[in-house]
């Protein structure tokens, strides 16, 4: 089997304004990245159906974003949240890649995948776009897994520099999940204190304090999330893969490096080979320096190719 790689030039049209750290670019530095991985099985993202949004939106929260996106120029849903022309349907590509992702190693098409798709997901509540963020990719990627193939546990595994306020508000109430978040307090959104545990103590929050490095966040990993992991005994593994921990990323305070997403990556797939036959869905999040972005999305991906073989 393979890894799929999910991506489609409709998430270059998703634009931003000038200056904004979440740009077009990022997905340049993706593709240039991936660009020499003879193996990887790229396929186009597909166009979500609405019930997909719905798994974790209400129809409202959905038509208000659709009506929101301009005829040109830009529409702003919050002070980092904005709409262009394209926005949407590039929107509606990252949904529709991360249930056809599921769809496909669920099904042993592919052992694992990773999504390249913008704008990412993980701080869209139930009824609130923020922080770049339309809609909750991992989040459906959940729902679509427990309610659609009938899993029982799916784990997500955050590690975004940024806590995903959007995951957690959307599976608080979901027993079934299991959603484990590192990220650099205080930062925004100011969410993702270890007291915050979901209504079954389904959530993981796990906070680094601003300057800490590669030590502490495998240290953290060791002792809280990967034994949590090991006790939820996942049937399917997500990650929301953000790259801007990473040292040379202008919006955090972190000193991850290069070799620190291998890890992670190569310890959350030890994981999925024991607990759900390697099955695991990595979906793009932040990541905002562009050489680190491309650098760190190429381990990563390295990795899952080789476990993926």
């Amino acid at each position: 089997m393979t890894t799929a790689y999910f991506r489609h030039d409709d998430c270059f049209e998703h634009l931003t304004p000038p200056g904004h750290p979440e740009q077009v670019a990022r997905l340049t530095a993706v593709a240039q990245a991936l660009e020499g991985f003879d193996g990887l099985d790229r396929l186009d993202a597909p166009l979500c159906a609405d019930a997909d949004i719905l798994l974790c939106h209400p129809q409202e929260y959905m038509t208000r974003v659709r009506n929101a996106v301009p005829a040109d120029g830009f529409a702003s849903l919050d002070a980092d949240t904005h709409l262009s022309p394209g926005s949407f349907q590039a929107a509606c590509r990252g949904v529709g890649a991360n249930v056809a992702a599921v769809d496909r190693v669920l099904s042993g098409a592919a052992s694992n995948a990773f999504i390249g798709c913008r704008p990412p997901g993980h701080h869209a509540e139930t009824a609130r776009a923020m922080g770049f963020c339309l809609f909750g990719n991992a989040a459906i990627a959940a729902k679509h897994a427990l309610q659609r193939h009938g899993l029982t546990r799916v784990a997500i595994v955050d590690f975004d520099v940024h806590h995903g306020n959007g995951t957690q508000d959307l599976l608080w109430d979901d027993a079934r999940t299991l959603f484990c978040s590192s990220h650099q307090m205080p930062l925004y959104p100011g969410s993702g204190a270890a007291n915050e545990r979901g209504a079954h103590g389904n959530v993981l929050n796990v906070p680094l304090q601003p300057g800490s490095g590669s030590n502490e966040m495998r240290q953290a990993y060791q002792d809280q999330i990967f034994p949590a992991l090991d006790t939820f005994e996942p049937e399917l593994i997500l990650i929301s893969a953000g790259f801007d921990a990473h040292q040379a990323d202008p919006l955090a305070n972190l000193n991850w490096t290069t070799d620190d997403f291998t890890w992670i990556t190569e310890q959350i797939c030890d994981l999925a080979d024991a607990y759900c036959a390697g099955r695991v869905v990595s979906t793009l999040e932040g990541g905002y320096d562009l050489t680190a972005l491309g650098q760190s999305v190429a381990a990563h991906v390295n990795v899952l190719m080789e476990r993926g073989r």
